[in-house]
């Protein structure tokens, strides 16, 4: 920590609230999250994401000309299955992270930085109508025959406190607490067009080793995501999202901080292959809160995937 200032703690507090809303909001925007892939298939993945922008905080921090930089490194596993017939899925998904904090507090520069294991994520998956579980040959015959169609699917993850986590710091990459996040999405396909939604909520656990001995509780975030994909030739795509996410107050102690989220974010986001059985994605993502404190935010991400 780097400071002009004595009173730190009114500066990573501050962080702190910033650090939890841009990790379990709409800001996991995916397009083609419901898309369907053969039984048996196994797809690794590694990306990168910088996200970069402005923070505002409670006027009575005394924090002005506050920013964030962070660097996002991520490691991926998925594989498909049946179950009871249906496609089904599980993902596994292992960040780990470098950011940067700068700011103003009353008036003197103060800046933190943190680096580590964020917390992992686990993801099942099942598509419940539309598509059924099937083998490569059998996956590809009908999708040459059906050129619409739609896909319900339900699925739950987990976010595991295994990320970096000192109860002496206020600032943490890991959360030590469980996250637990029911989806339900709507894919139609018709052509060459695909529009997808989904809808989520965020359950958390609480944290009785919040800073100085304090417990934190969170009430859950409601998110909404909607894309529009265009598939120029086969794993050659682009699409436009939109998501919003919404409430998650937190109290310490029981107390509580009339901090409810309020994010809407967009993104373009582009697909194209490199060998026969791998692909990158590229993304931008802009992230604005409509309340009078939190964070905008932009993101530049890549992403690397093989199948096998």
């Amino acid at each position: 920590m780097r400071t002009a200032s004595s009173k730190i703690p009114a500066l990573l507090l501050a962080c702190f609230w910033l650090l939890l809303s841009p990790v379990v909001g709409a800001q996991d925007i995916e397009p083609r999250r419901w898309t369907a892939m053969p039984i048996g298939m196994n797809v690794l993945g590694a990306g990168y994401a910088y996200t970069t922008g402005d923070i505002a905080f409670d006027p009575v921090l005394q924090i002005e000309d506050a920013t964030l930089e962070m660097q996002t490194l991520i490691a991926s596993y998925s594989h498909s299955f049946a179950l009871f017939g249906r496609s089904a899925r599980v993902d596994v998904l292992v960040p780990w992270q470098h950011g940067d904090w700068q700011g103003l507090l009353e008036g003197a520069p103060a800046s933190t930085s943190r680096n580590g294991l964020d917390d992992p994520f686990l993801r099942m998956s099942v598509n419940l109508y539309g598509a059924p579980a099937l083998d490569a040959a059998e996956f590809r015959k009908r999708a040459i025959e059906q050129s619409a169609n739609t896909i319900v699917g339900a699925a739950v993850s987990f976010g595991m406190p295994l990320g970096d986590y000192l109860e002496d710091r206020l600032l943490n990459l890991g959360q030590n607490r469980f996250i637990i996040r029911p989806q339900i999405g709507v894919l139609h396909t018709r052509g060459k067009w695909s529009f997808e939604l989904t809808g989520s909520t965020y359950f958390f656990t609480e944290n009785d080793e919040f800073w100085d001995g304090n417990t934190l509780k969170q009430d859950p975030i409601h998110a909404l995501q909607a894309h529009v994909v265009y598939v120029f030739r086969p794993r050659l795509w682009a699409s436009l999202s939109v998501a919003h996410g919404w409430r998650g107050e937190t109290t310490i102690n029981g107390v509580p901080k009339d901090n409810d989220k309020a994010d809407v974010l967009a993104a373009l986001s582009v697909g194209f292959p490199i060998a026969q059985k791998q692909q990158i994605k590229l993304a931008f993502i802009r992230s604005e809160t409509n309340r009078y404190t939190g964070a905008d935010l932009d993101t530049i991400a890549v992403a690397w995937s093989m199948f096998f």
